[in-house]
């Protein structure tokens, strides 16, 4: 008892030595190099490949391993701040994420990439939770809001400027420049938290040593990660259950993340601290945080893909595209920082969600082959808009409750889920345009036999027979044409498909957010449900 009021203590005493912005400016920073490195490598594989003589499926693990090396870190981070410290496991996450990231730029084989990708993926991981740790720490309750919409910039903004800029990269340098420009913004985000950043008292309290480390739980952990992640990312190129490999590494995750759950449960210093779901608004937060990275990153990864291969776009158009609503979260961002300190969270999150139902409804409803680049545009903006509403409050609920050393295992275990939904998300859009394309085009290939496309490859036939082309020629570029229409107009209801479903997603969990604990706006505290 005495320790906690020690703790408790030192807490309401402590202020950091520096200007709050600064220091939130600077972790940010470190943040927003790491979100972009994750999405940044994905236009750059086909030039990856042809420049290390690898094929196109071998490049894809660059993107692969990274995700899952990220993945274990993520929620082991609260466990490895106690070791080290959190300003010196920040910086060392800083410095060898840097250091991984030039060897990346000079690796001279595929195999060698991999690794220092495992490498830059695993001191990665621990750049997120720990800059939302401090923010934490560093800013008042009153002024956390404003503080997590700055985080929040890094980690929505990142993903949709990331294929924009390497796409430029590489068309006009060379892909190792996506990973070289991370050295200079390494080295100054390095050298400002040696000089900014200090760790509060209560973390001098909880410090263990490596003799007290979980080996069991660890080894589950990345067990069960690294199948799921692979599964994951590979599922839909293997044809997921007919494949024996995808199947044995499906066994392997459940067998090995069930069994993590129940070591950790009632290990009495677990890696990971799944005790932190007893309270109701971490846990509904997580879900949250699950479904909005899966809604994130679905969205994010649809347009472009829709605008590229069925509209002809060139990938800076589609950049463009989705730089709409990545100028829209910063102009939003802020409103929704003052929103948290008048209104209460659960409110403002489910706006958030009922405002993604509706962009992605609107979404469904607007989406063809003929859109403009405007409209294209102002789409992009509607599904961003809502995007602030999520994050900023979902991220400060989660807090409601929790003790001050359990900010870093909290912060971690939040970044795992919204990473592992980016991962879901990314996964089920892959599926379900393959799967539903394919019925689309069976149901569309009923309308062939109709006169009126029979007519209309008679009138194309016509039209290419009187540009020159000989009569027979002329029907078979005729047919081709129509069916490549055919396709693309299959293609396109499965995007459609897609939107309908998120809507759905959103709208049922609109009605999780009035479950979530009352809070009292500004304070951080929370009242008794009435």
């Amino acid at each position: 008892m005495s320790t906690a009021i020690a703790m408790a203590a030192d807490q309401v005493a402590w202020k950091p030595k520096v200007n709050p912005w600064i220091i939130g400016v600077t972790v940010s920073l470190a943040a927003f190099m790491e979100v972009l490195d994750s999405s940044i490598a994905n236009v750059a594989l086909p030039h990856i490949a042809g420049n290390l003589g690898a094929s196109n499926d071998e490049s894809t693990w660059v993107l692969t391993s990274y995700l899952v090396s990220n993945a274990i870190v993520l929620p082991i981070s609260g466990f490895l701040v106690s070791f080290f410290g959190r300003q010196r496991f920040f910086m060392l996450c800083i410095a060898f994420f840097t250091m991984s990231s030039f060897l990346c730029g000079i690796a001279p084989t595929l195999g060698f990439l991999l690794l220092f990708r495992i490498l830059q993926g695993a001191f990665g991981g621990g750049l997120q939770p720990m800059a939302q740790a401090i923010l934490a720490d560093t800013f008042p309750p009153e002024q956390q809001g404003l503080a997590f919409s700055l985080y929040g910039i890094t980690v929505i903004v990142g993903p949709i400027l990331g294929p924009t800029l390497g796409g430029w990269i590489t068309d006009n340098y060379s892909w190792r420049w996506i990973f070289y420009i991370n050295i200079p913004v390494g080295i100054l985000a390095l050298f400002l938290i040696q000089k900014l950043l200090e760790d509060p008292p209560y973390l001098a309290r909880i410090k263990k040593g490596f003799a007290k480390f979980d080996y069991v739980g660890f080894s589950l952990l990345a067990l069960g990660v690294s199948a799921l992640q692979i599964v994951l990312d590979k599922g839909q190129e293997d044809d997921w259950f007919g494949s024996r490999f995808i199947m044995s590494l499906v066994v392997i995750s459940v067998v090995s993340l069930i069994s993590l759950i129940i070591w950790e449960w009632n290990h009495k210093e677990p890696i990971v601290d799944l005790r932190l779901f007893r309270n109701l608004n971490y846990a509904a937060s997580n879900l949250m945080f699950l479904i909005f990275g899966a809604a994130l990153f679905s969205a994010t990864v649809l347009m472009p893909q829709l605008l590229q291969t069925l509209m002809g776009y060139t990938a800076e158009q589609a950049g463009l595209v989705l730089s709409a609503g990545g100028v829209a979260v910063l102009l939003i961002m802020p409103l929704v920082a003052q929103l948290t300190t008048r209104v209460q969270a659960r409110y403002i999150i489910a706006f958030g969600w009922l405002g993604m139902a509706a962009s992605m409804y609107v979404s469904a409803k607007q989406t063809d082959l003929l859109m403009s680049f405007a409209n294209s545009a102002w789409l992009r903006i509607f599904q961003c808009i809502p995007l602030p509403f999520l994050f900023v409050p979902i991220t400060a609920a989660a807090y409601v409750g929790l003790p001050n050393d359990k900010k870093n295992a909290a912060a971690g275990m939040m970044n795992f889920m919204r990473n592992m939904g980016q991962s879901i998300g990314t996964s089920a859009v892959t599926t379900i345009i393959a799967r539903r394309t394919q019925y689309h085009q069976s149901v569309l290939a009923n309308y062939t036999g109709s006169g009126r496309f029979q007519n209309a490859i008679a009138g194309l036939g016509g039209q290419l027979s009187h540009a020159g082309i000989s009569l027979k020629t002329a029907q078979h570029q005729a047919l081709g044409r129509l069916y490549g229409l055919l396709q693309m107009q299959a293609a396109a209801l499965s995007y459609i498909d897609i939107y309908w479903l998120l809507a759905v997603a959103c709208s049922v969990i609109f009605f999780g957010s009035f479950f979530l604990q009352k809070n009292e706006p500004g304070t951080g505290g929370t009242v008794p449900m009435h």
